[in-house]
């Protein structure tokens, strides 16, 4: 009888224990040291950060008409919030940003309430580098092409020679509604911006000095000096758009999911 109790006060305890020992291990939890890997230029995964008013000494905000806040999500992990009323811009800025030869990998976890769908070719960044020079590099943005009912991805510049121009493509659909892991890479050799979803290459959206979606000049990195990470729409629009942030990081080697 006294095994028998035993035995029963241990499963009990077992079962009681099981569950934590689940969420801690659970896919969706975050990985300790997420900032902690040599060879980084900037990470921020929010932790240190305080519930509220999303500032801190190690980056810059730019805001109008939007806000950022660092909030817990369902998993209680702190992510950053970036809200923008109708056309407005929030954004975490990088400030004294220098890569070795120019060129660097950045990666963000990142999901979108929802991506607009007025007016007709809606325009939105969400990832931003500019520096000395005149192009306005924009590697993650993206447009509602009414002609095809779809937003859709594409990497971007403004200001420079090539004009005001996003290379989206069919095959690069943006997704609401859920978490995705965004890696992409400046490469100064040849101008290059490359960009991965999940781990998986999307080469339809690569663009360099002489294929991108610009005026038929060659396309130019200015020297980067800031990157900004956020949320912009350039069109009139009366809608509020929800975006959360988790695990920024820059690098000059590729970080990965």
């Amino acid at each position: 009888m006294r095994k028998w109790v035993s035995m029963a006060v241990l499963t009990a305890l077992l079962s009681a224990v099981a569950p934590l020992a689940a969420s801690a291990s659970s896919p969706g939890d975050r990985r300790p040291g997420a900032c902690d890997r040599p060879g980084l230029l900037f990470c921020e995964d929010f932790q240190r950060v305080p519930v509220g008013a999303g500032t801190s000494l190690r980056w810059g905000v730019d805001t109008r008409n939007g806000s950022l806040a660092v909030e817990r999500d369902r998993r209680g992990e702190k992510v950053l919030h970036v809200r923008a009323e109708r056309n407005g811009r929030a954004f975490l800025k990088v400030d004294d940003f220098a890569a070795p030869g120019n060129s660097f990998y950045g990666r963000v976890r990142v999901k979108v309430a929802v991506f607009p769908t007025a007016p007709d070719w809606a325009h939105y960044t969400l990832i931003e580098a500019v520096g000395e020079g005149p192009e306005i590099v924009r590697p993650l943005g993206g447009q509602y092409v009414p002609t095809l009912n779809q937003t859709l991805w594409g990497v971007g510049a403004d200001g420079g020679p090539t004009g005001d121009w996003t290379n989206w493509r069919e095959s690069a659909p943006s997704e609401a509604g859920r978490w995705q892991c965004v890696e992409w890479r400046m490469d100064a050799s040849d101008n290059k911006v490359e960009l991965w979803f999940d781990g998986v290459a999307k080469p339809d959206l690569t663009v360099s000095t002489r294929t991108h979606g610009g005026n038929q000049v060659d396309f130019l990195f200015p020297r980067f000096t800031t990157v900004k990470v956020g949320w912009q729409l350039y069109q009139p629009n009366e809608g509020t758009y929800d975006i959360w942030y988790d695990d920024i990081a820059l690098s000059a080697e590729r970080i990965g999911c």
